[in-house]
């Protein structure tokens, strides 16, 4: 039997509906959320992701604001822009496009950008009350991860979770957020021994390792929810996961395709961050 299909953009779009509501209501009294986003460089991908940020808050009414610099922008420069915005308004949240070119130290980047208005999540600050549970804007391929599983209807209280990879932006966040919706969470990772034997004891398995088509039939437990947060390009020019859909999806239970799946709930978070600290902003979260 055929495993339901989680579909990302259609949940993607009733939350974006919400927002857009939301939006409205701010804007009839006077008030518009605003996002600015800052591109170094001319990396491809990148380029594309800014293009979708901005699309996105044109689409639900927000202010945007987009600072495409040059790949010879200076560290200094980046962090003069970065304390403009702090300091502005009418910017309610800021993102700073990664990858950055070398020379620059992300760290310095990301703790530069102030906390209330960090909305990709990644200030140590946030991170920190991630950690401990206190309330923070949340990393938001996470936090996409977290919805789709909760659109399933299937319980997260209770169940055993894998997460596949430990990265600082998905991997390690998301056993986090697991662990608030009472998850027992097992984390795996390009040392584990026996990675297969612990990936098949999941009732949920979440996979972010960046290896096309890595996790096959063998790794999945009958039934298991499977969110593949992979996004791979082929030599033939596809897109696919981290998992073989092909392979798992007559074993597992809801599954997440590549693409459709969480890929577009990576700027609809990001715009619901950006609506959250705008809400603070004017003293209405």
């Amino acid at each position: 039997m055929t495993a339901p299909i989680i579909n990302g953009k259609q949940v993607s779009e009733e939350i974006r509906a919400g927002i857009r509501d939301q939006v409205n209501e701010l804007k009839a009294d006077g008030f518009q959320p605003g996002l600015a986003v800052v591109l170094v460089g001319e990396d491809p991908a990148s380029q594309v992701y800014v293009r979708n940020k901005e699309k996105a808050c044109h689409d639900l009414g927000f202010y945007s604001e987009v600072h495409r610099l040059s790949a010879e922008t200076s560290q200094e420069e980046l962090l003069a822009l970065v304390d403009k915005l702090n300091r502005q308004d009418n910017i309610h949240g800021i993102l700073v496009q990664l990858p950055l070119p070398k020379y620059i130290e992300e760290k310095a980047v990301i703790d530069a950008i102030a906390v209330e208005k960090d909305v990709d999540g990644f200030h140590p600050v946030n991170v920190g009350n991630l950690v401990i549970g206190d309330d923070s804007l949340l990393p938001c391929t996470p936090a996409g991860v977290i919805e789709l599983i909760k659109r399933t209807g299937i319980e997260m209280a209770g169940k055993h979770a894998v997460v596949i990879g430990r990265s600082n932006i998905v991997g390690k966040p998301v056993s986090l957020l697991l662990q608030r919706e009472n998850a027992t969470v097992t984390m795996c990772h390009s040392r584990t021994s026996n990675m297969k034997e612990l990936a098949l004891q999941a009732d949920i398995l979440v996979v972010a390792i960046g290896r096309a088509n890595f996790i096959d039939a063998g790794y999945v437990k009958p039934g298991a929810v499977v969110i593949d947060v992979g996004m791979n390009r082929l030599d033939n020019g596809k897109l696919a996961g981290d998992v073989d859909f092909e392979a798992v999806k007559d074993v597992a239970g809801p599954i997440t395709p590549v693409p459709g799946g969480v890929g577009p709930m990576t700027i609809t978070m990001l715009m619901q961050n950006t609506l959250i600290a705008a809400k603070r902003a004017c003293g209405l979260a």
